[in-house]
């Protein structure tokens, strides 16, 4: 197992507001795991900065998740950060895994994450309420799906055991046996569970039932979603929890930078969708300006209107 999740959290949430020490130019953009939606759509939009804007230096920067990259924002190592929207709710509020309010506002809605609840394709397992009393990796440390994951077997009241992987180790686990499910947050289809579905054959666990549930306890953050039969080798379609997923500013960052980012999004947007997710996911400003829980950066929402009116 990696870090636990406690140990992540008192390690880099105990303090709290936002400092920025980036130098003038870097653009350090906290992503995600490698194989991941988050560092695939964070390497083609820093490619794309840096062409639009020689003077800057982007780079990306692997982390493992959504909790971690607020972390690496509120301390100064990034100035950009991919956020899903349940974890940046829960900064703004103060709410556990976080200690008290962080004031972050969002450059865009970028894409949509689907919570994928996988067990082998030869698992007795079918339901969510089956998972009781069994090993089961709800994300890594630091990561949204950890957050989201916690959210789900207390709501549905499924006491399972509860370990902290990242995907890699995850898929190895699942694969092994030493976890009956692996919970995963990311775009469809991800290459990792592909790969996994190829060598043993996966199942996805059906979530609309907890859906109204979770969105009662905590906000439209959650919305059913539904996974395309055939995105894995499964002819049939799955219905999931969906969570938007929002790039988000140190409160120091430029203006300058925050007005080349938002004319990236925009003008480039055909050019941001990894080649894993084509056809599943797509940007244009009518979604990207749609950033609850947070408010629209006041720099993005001027850029947004200087572009489209």
């Amino acid at each position: 197992m990696g870090l636990s999740r406690r140990g992540f959290l008192l390690g880099v949430l105990g303090a709290v507001g936002c400092s920025y020490t980036g130098p003038s130019g870097r653009v350090r953009i906290a992503a995600g795991e490698a194989g991941g939606f988050y560092v695939e759509f964070a390497r083609l939009l820093a490619g794309e900065m840096n062409a639009a804007e020689p003077e800057l230096r982007v780079e990306v920067v692997e982390t493992l998740g959504s909790v971690m990259n607020i972390a690496r924002i509120s301390a100064g190592e990034a100035e950009l950060g991919l956020v899903l929207a349940d974890t940046l709710a829960a900064a703004r509020a103060g709410s556990p895994p976080f200690h008290s309010p962080i004031d972050l506002t969002a450059l865009g809605r970028v894409y949509e994450n689907y919570m994928q609840l996988v067990v082998r394709a030869d698992s007795p397992i079918h339901a969510l309420s089956d998972l009781s009393s069994h090993h089961v990796s709800l994300g890594a440390s630091g990561s949204g799906a950890a957050l989201f994951g916690e959210r789900l077997v207390t709501t549905a009241g499924v006491p399972v055991v509860v370990d902290h992987h990242p995907l890699a180790e995850a898929t190895s686990a699942l694969r092994n046996g030493r976890v009956q499910a692996l919970l995963w947050s990311g775009g469809l289809p991800t290459p990792a569970l592909t790969d996994l579905d190829n060598a043993i054959g996966i199942r996805l666990l059906d979530l609309a039932a907890y859906a109204p549930t979770l969105r009662s306890h905590y906000g439209p953050v959650y919305d059913a979603v539904t996974i395309p039969a055939n995105t894995y080798r499964s002819p049939t379609p799955t219905t999931t929890i969906g969570v938007p997923n929002l790039l988000v500013p140190n409160p120091a960052l430029p203006t300058p930078t925050i007005r080349t980012t938002v004319r990236v999004l925009v003008d480039q947007a055909t050019h941001l969708v990894p080649q894993q997710a084509l056809g599943t996911q797509y940007l244009d400003v009518r979604s990207l300006i749609d950033t609850i829980p947070a408010p629209l950066h006041p720099a993005a929402a001027a850029m947004y209107r200087d572009l489209r009116g």
